[in-house]
């Protein structure tokens, strides 16, 4: 019972002890083997269904190969944990220029657009790669060579989100491969899912105030989510739910990708180059709209949430409907009063689903999972933020310019790698992503 008194044999209890910095490591370093197991054979996992032939093409130069991701991931491990370590000796020396991404200060970088050129190494050498990386990984874990100290203990984690992520990026990057093919390829069967009509949206009002947002520093989180700061918000509402296809597709009839009063310039300018008539992988076609999944083509649900659109649509989204984007700071507000289940990965459905019920009095749902929502933040440093020290610095602060942020996680994202105060990052074109709306406005 809350509140009721200690009995006398709790009172009897002696505290728990501290743990000794060196068992401490030791703890540590077992739970980061277990999950490093863990989430290199996810990234295997989601390779199974590819063919040979899908592993090394490169659809676009925003897009990777899945061998590139396999390489890369494991080129971070032996970067910045093994090549520190004695003794420790690369399947490859060329490796670290071929599957560096972008960090200058490691080095020399094979060129991002030319990826799908690197018909060598071949897939098998690159597996040999990530089993020669994994052992030694292991090996240190284990305590081989002595204990990790901590600063080495908080790359491996860092590590393992970076492999996460780009788990994430392999699904996308697939996806968009396989959506080039007229064959229209599945990626993997459809499951079985919710379907029905789409439930009403309301608002949900939040009150004017300062709040307290960024992490907090218990547990892991990436340097751009710090320092955590106050911020003051005017009165403010969100949509209860995502935009769906349905919401969308009354914009589309409505004319707006045709007029222009609706649209940034920018965005405008980018509709007229591209041509750009509906979501990224919309088809029309006689029967009516149809969608590229990784389940292959299917009709569009009206009731599934929109996913595919850049930042301009959204933006011009929220305008017709006579909202706007919400802030960054305002979405995690609300997302702090709420649980953190949603539509992740581990469900396999690999795109957006239905809601199937109303949303509660008074509550936001649908804000973690099935598709990352755009804000209108543009990705800057919270005051007193500060980069990694070193190459790791590179990490996040560089691409402090030109992006908007987006939060919640989507259909693609591993469960246990999103929360509040995850900051991803696109330029405001970016189509391929799982990247949905979310409507504000002012209260």
């Amino acid at each position: 019972m809350r509140g009721a008194r200690p009995t006398k044999m709790e009172r009897k209890l002696p505290s728990p002890l501290p743990l000794p910095a060196r068992e401490r490591l030791r703890v540590r370093a077992a739970e980061l083997a277990a999950r490093y197991a863990s989430t290199r054979a996810a990234t295997e996992q989601l390779c199974a269904p590819l063919a040979v032939d899908d592993y090394g093409a490169q659809s676009m130069p925003d897009a990777s190969p899945a061998k590139w991701h396999l390489a890369h991931t494991s080129w971070f491990f032996e970067t910045f944990v093994l090549q520190r370590e004695a003794g420790y000796h690369p399947p490859h020396p060329r490796y670290e220029v071929l599957f560096n991404s972008y960090y200058n200060s490691v080095g020399e970088q094979y060129p991002r657009p030319r990826r799908g050129l690197l018909t060598r190494p071949t897939v098998e050498e690159v597996y040999h790669y990530r089993r020669h990386v994994d052992a030694a990984v292991a090996a240190r874990l284990d305590g081989h060579g002595g204990p990790l100290p901590a600063a080495r203990l908080d790359v491996i984690e860092l590590g393992l989100h970076h492999e996460q992520q780009h788990q994430e990026l392999l699904l996308t990057d697939v996806k968009h491969l396989l959506s080039c093919n007229p064959l229209r390829p599945v990626y993997r069967p459809r499951q079985p899912g919710a379907t029905g009509a789409p439930l009403p949206s309301g608002w949900v009002a939040f009150s004017a105030g300062v709040y307290e947002v960024g992490h907090d520093g218990h547990g892991f989180a990436f340097d751009n989510e710090t320092p955590r700061h106050r911020v003051f918000l005017e009165p403010f509402a969100l949509a209860t739910r995502l935009v769906t296809n349905g919401d969308y597709l009354a914009f589309i009839e409505d004319g707006g990708y045709t007029r222009p009063e609706l649209w940034l310039a920018e965005g405008w300018d980018v509709v007229r180059q591209q041509g750009w008539t509906a979501p990224l992988y919309w088809k029309r076609h006689d029967a009516g709209w149809q969608l590229f999944t990784l389940a292959g083509m299917r009709a569009v649900d009206v009731a599934e949430p929109l996913c595919h659109v850049s930042y301009y649509e959204a933006d011009a989204y929220a305008r017709w409907a006579g909202a706007r984007l919400p802030r960054e700071a305002e979405w995690e507000v609300a997302a702090a009063t709420v649980e953190d289940g949603g539509n992740f990965v581990e469900a396999g459905h690999f795109h957006p689903i239905p809601l199937t019920a109303p949303s509660p009095a008074g509550n936001v749902v649908q804000l973690f999972g099935d598709v990352w929502e755009w804000t209108q933040s543009a990705y800057s440093a919270y005051p007193g933020y500060r980069p990694a020290a070193g190459a790791l610095g590179e990490y996040n602060g560089k691409f402090m310019c030109n992006q908007l942020v987006l939060r919640g996680g989507s259909c693609a994202t591993p469960a246990s790698h999103i929360r509040a105060t995850y900051r991803n990052f696109f330029p405001p074109g970016a189509r391929w992503q799982f990247s949905g709306i979310r409507l504000a406005r002012d209260a």
